[in-house]
């Protein structure tokens, strides 16, 4: 361990480094749990965890959920995905999942990435890289999501398609299918590169 330390808290985004190993490995800032019946996001000037909204539909998150640390989504994430026009200008969002219950966000959480969930959100690439808590006693040696529960990955995707609906409205989210490891790093570098062109290399 490091004996160096930030004298002040680094902001979740900007300031929380992505990992040595990326984009195999990556560090996960965790907004969300299965727990939370609200929806949690960053606030992106003060890097505290903020309420955004009551989560209208019943289904529930079945993962921890955050997001990828100095990623951003923009024109280089967009072309990796069929019919998106444009990134959806945040960082890259992860759902973690871990054999044991974690019920606490704003963590930080080593995982190892095996694939992800293309998301379109009204014409914006809006990506859900799938991981695995690194050393988890059940999944730790899962490499992609083809060797990960099916219905877990469903569940996943029918939580994203359903939790902005709002009654009398069109919804403008497409979920596709599931892809994996090769192309989630490939989302990732996606990302990462987009991050230092839009705010410079950290």
């Amino acid at each position: 361990m490091s004996d160096t330390h930030s004298q002040s808290r680094p902001h979740p985004w900007h300031g929380l480094e992505i990992g040595p190993d990326a984009p195999q490995k990556v560090r996960a800032y965790i907004e969300m749990t299965p727990n939370d019946e609200v929806k949690y996001e960053i606030d992106k000037k003060t890097g505290y965890l903020s309420l955004d909204r009551p989560l209208r539909a019943s289904s529930q998150l079945p993962s921890l959920y955050g997001f990828i640390p100095q990623t951003y989504c923009a024109n280089r994430v967009a072309a990796l995905m069929d019919k998106a026009e444009i990134g959806d200008g945040d960082p890259l969002d992860i759902c973690v999942f871990s054999e044991r219950p974690i019920t606490r966000s704003e963590i930080i959480v080593n995982v190892c990435v095996i694939g992800g969930v293309p998301m379109l959100d009204d014409g914006e690439a809006d990506d859900k890289i799938i991981a695995i808590v690194e050393q988890d006693s059940i999944w730790g040696k899962i490499t992609d999501i083809s060797e990960f529960s099916e219905i877990l990955v469903e569940r996943v995707k029918h939580y994203f398609l359903t939790y902005k609906l709002i009654p009398g409205k069109e919804n403008r989210v497409e979920i596709g299918e599931a892809y994996g490891r090769e192309h989630a790093e490939a989302v990732i570098q996606a990302s990462i590169a987009d991050y230092q062109e839009k705010f410079g290399k950290s």
